[in-house]
């Protein structure tokens, strides 16, 4: 086995096995935040001397979460609550979950009655950040969820660690926005490795990933490419599915770029340089654009993102839609409307943390193979 290899095996035994790492930062005897999406401010976390481990739901039959939530609530959120109620966060310290959208506001308030024996910090974000409002807004609540986290950790602020964990961010940011734009040059990376070095990350110390991401990088600039695939930009809330993965390989799809808010569209903002640390981390939040969950009645990410499709070559984009989650629904209308106008070809298909069958998603893939082969430009969905 190669260099490359090992460290592709690496991430992803990390990205499928986030409860061994969860383990191995326990023996170590360090505490461990859970960070529930989106936005969720790692650093502070970080900062405090604690590991900050996403959760972003598990593909799993929900049973127990059923109790506190309807059957047409995203399957991120329940899935999240399925886990902590099953015993399968054993061991964190706490759980931040921010609040941008009503399932997301609706997880913290059911933690707290269905886990209460792990600490549930809210991140209470203004969706009218770009006000000076906002953004001192945004400060108060980092400042309370620091407060929060001293008592749940033990642990003491220091406005040096933080400096040095925004760094440790910033660069760590900038690392993955650099492995986006080589992995759309070397083809023969799978949609199922290229998933595997975004959500290892989810699971890491940011600083460690950025080590295991750089030396992936250094392997993969030797290589030299000679596959042709069809290039296609991905966009949605997740796109970790193992069975969706295997019939974007199947039909010799390769991302080329992807505004997924599990992977690079947690990257795409980088810090900016204050003076106060905490003013720092919360004007990163306020300059976010472009989702689903934001504020935006421009809708930016519409333009964005067929700026990025054209940029990087891709014949098509697949809007990975994620069951019932409204945000994304309300995207996809003027995102069809602007791909139609710039003879993109479009793809709409719906996952779900619940999922174990993809044959309609593998039917609807394989259409759309075929339409970016023929060079015809209809969209499906």
């Amino acid at each position: 086995m190669n260099r490359l290899e090992e460290l592709l095996k690496k991430a992803h035994q990390i990205a499928s096995d986030p409860r061994a790492q969860l383990d191995a930062y326990l023996a170590q005897g360090k505490k461990v935040i859970a960070c529930a999406p989106i936005y969720t401010p790692e650093e502070l976390v970080h900062g405090m001397g604690m590991v900050p481990m996403g959760v972003w739901g598990a593909d799993l039959e929900l049973d127990h979460a059923k109790q506190f939530f309807p059957s047409f609530i995203c399957s991120v959120m329940q899935s999240i609550l399925e886990m902590g109620m099953r015993g399968g966060y054993e061991g964190i310290s706490g759980i931040m979950i921010p609040s941008l959208c009503d399932s997301m506001k609706a997880l913290g308030e059911n933690w707290k009655y269905a886990v209460p024996t792990i600490p549930f910090t809210p991140a209470d974000y203004p969706q009218n950040r770009k006000l000076e409002a906002g953004f001192l807004y945004t400060q108060a609540v980092y400042k309370r969820q620091i407060r929060q986290l001293e008592e749940i950790g033990g642990c003491r602020y220091s406005e040096e660690t933080l400096r040095e964990s925004n760094a440790i961010y910033s660069r760590h940011d900038q690392v993955m926005q650099k492995l986006s734009r080589l992995l759309a040059d070397h083809p023969s990376i799978t949609a199922a490795q290229r998933s595997d070095l975004f959500k290892s990350a989810l699971f890491m110390r940011k600083e460690e990933h950025t080590e295991l991401i750089e030396a992936f990088m250094g392997e993969l600039c030797q290589v030299s490419e000679r596959q042709k695939k069809l290039r296609i930009v991905t966009t949605g809330i997740q796109a970790d599915q193992p069975g969706l993965l295997e019939i974007f390989d199947e039909g010799q799809l390769h991302i080329v770029a992807d505004d997924v808010a599990q992977e690079s569209r947690q990257y795409a903002v980088d810090m900016p340089e204050l003076a106060d640390p905490i003013a720092a981390a919360a004007k990163k939040f306020c300059d976010r654009d472009c989702c689903s969950v934001l504020y935006d009645h421009k809708k930016k990410r519409i333009a964005k993102l067929v700026e990025t499709a054209k940029e990087r070559r891709a014949d098509g984009i697949v809007y990975i839609q994620t069951k019932f989650c409204d945000p994304e629904e309300f995207d996809y209308v003027p995102m069809k409307k602007a791909c139609e106008e710039a003879d993109i070809p479009l793809l709409m298909i719906e996952v779900d943390r619940q999922m174990t069958q993809f044959e309609q998603a593998r039917t609807a893939i394989s259409a759309f193979v075929e339409i970016l082969r023929a060079g015809t430009l209809p969209s499906l969905g």
